[in-house]
């Protein structure tokens, strides 16, 4: 099914909350399309969520952290977990709703998924159905199959945690929005009309890591979607900040003990192996 965008967003709360699969249902579903700058309202389902945008990036908050989900990955969101998505551009996206536990895996809690070209035309596949119904065979067959993609997905760590502190969250948003600037902590603290001392102080204690540590980790996260967008690694460095693909070659080897190119492949090789 697919819902317009123009419906008041208290409404459009209550409207989410009612996909959740009723009696007979295994899997629910629902169709969204989004203009730029949407933002839909914090909320929580009753089901299990996967949420899935065959087009455009979407960033889900719940509490104080933030996800990055461009079209190659989908959010798993368990049931009665409160979180908000933004869109910075139109999404198009395709979510599942699934009865609570029918996925059995410990990874997926608030986990982004690498979404292979299969799980993809599973997940449109159950989206032109609408519903997938126990006691249909054909539909309880596409439950287990999709299923067994889900619970077989690599996990990608696209997650970013916040600061709380509405001046260290002013400049984390600034270098999520363009992760490629150079900025020093001590001309944004300026621009901000915050001391240095200040920002690292809250970012230790909200996060538990200082500024450029925090700074490092999220152009980290920007380079594992782009990365897995198809980009080169020189791409990809320059995108994120880096003048030499090798400091990113090196910073990226520290957090994930290999280079991007080995860690993209493994993933490519663990998904075939599906």
């Amino acid at each position: 099914m697919v819902v317009c965008h123009n419906v008041s967003i208290v409404r459009q709360a209550s409207i989410l909350r009612d996909f959740d699969p009723k009696r007979g249902v295994s899997v629910t579903t629902l169709a969204y399309e989004y203009p730029a700058e949407f933002r839909v309202p914090e909320h929580a389902h009753g089901a299990d969520q996967l949420i899935y945008a065959i087009c455009g990036v979407m960033e889900v908050v719940s509490g104080s952290n933030m996800w990055l989900v461009p079209p190659t990955f989908a959010i798993w969101v368990p049931a009665e977990i409160s979180h908000r998505i933004h869109m910075p551009r139109p999404v198009s996206m395709r979510t599942l709703y699934f009865r609570p536990g029918s996925v059995h895996t410990p990874k997926l809690s608030n986990a982004v998924l690498h979404v292979t070209p299969l799980l993809r035309e599973l997940i449109l596949e159950t989206v032109r159905i609408g519903k997938l119904r126990a006691g249909h065979n054909h539909e309880r067959a596409l439950r287990d199959l999709l299923i067994l993609h889900l619970e077989s997905a690599s996990s990608v760590p696209t997650f970013v945690a916040l600061p709380t502190d509405e001046r260290a969250l002013a400049l984390a948003q600034a270098v999520l929005l363009a992760p490629e600037r150079t900025t020093t902590l001590a001309a944004l603290c300026r621009g901000a009309g915050v001391s240095v001392r200040t920002i690292q102080r809250i970012f230790r204690k909200d996060i538990g890591i200082d500024f450029e540590g925090w700074r490092r980790q999220a152009r980290l996260t920007k380079a594992v979607a782009l990365l897995l967008a198809g980009r080169s690694v020189k791409e990809v460095s320059f995108c994120i900040g880096y003048r030499q693909p090798s400091a990113f070659v090196e910073s990226f080897r520290r957090t994930f003990g290999i280079t991007p190119k080995v860690w993209v492949r493994s993933l490519e090789e663990g998904n075939r192996e599906v």
